[in-house]
């Protein structure tokens, strides 16, 4: 897994923030080994820096092939937001899955993505 944390120690970071809709432009920096966040215009933003700088993570949508469907593939999507440094390798493995149909929405199509606890299920039925 490639290294995705984000280097702050070298002065402060504008991170726009995208927890809520007001997307506020926060300033992190680090003192005495502390994460500070300014300008955060509610209480997601200061959770949403620090976990951009320690474990940044994005939700994942894809299609997997289908076979024996009314359509050649299913829209797919992750459980939960993706370690950003591993979604390269869910990709290859999503690229490499095949299913058959039917497909419900919500079924698990790939089951713990690489040993993350993360499931990646179809976001549409197939029949």
């Amino acid at each position: 897994m490639e290294n995705t944390k984000i280097n702050i120690d070298n002065g402060p970071l504008d991170i726009i923030c995208v927890a809520c809709p007001k997307g506020c432009r926060l300033e992190v920096q680090r003192e005495n080994g502390e994460i500070l966040v300014a300008n955060a215009g509610c209480k997601h933003g200061k959770e949403y820096a620090v976990g951009e700088i320690n474990d940044p993570r994005r939700m994942v949508a894809s299609t997997v092939r289908v076979h024996n469907g009314l359509h050649p593939l299913v829209p797919v999507y992750t459980e939960f937001p993706f370690p950003k440094g591993l979604i390269n390798d869910l990709l290859k493995e999503i690229r490499h899955t095949h299913i058959n149909a039917p497909v419900k929405y919500m079924q698990v199509i790939i089951k713990d993505a690489l040993n993350t606890g993360i499931n990646v299920l179809a976001s549409r039925d197939i029949k």
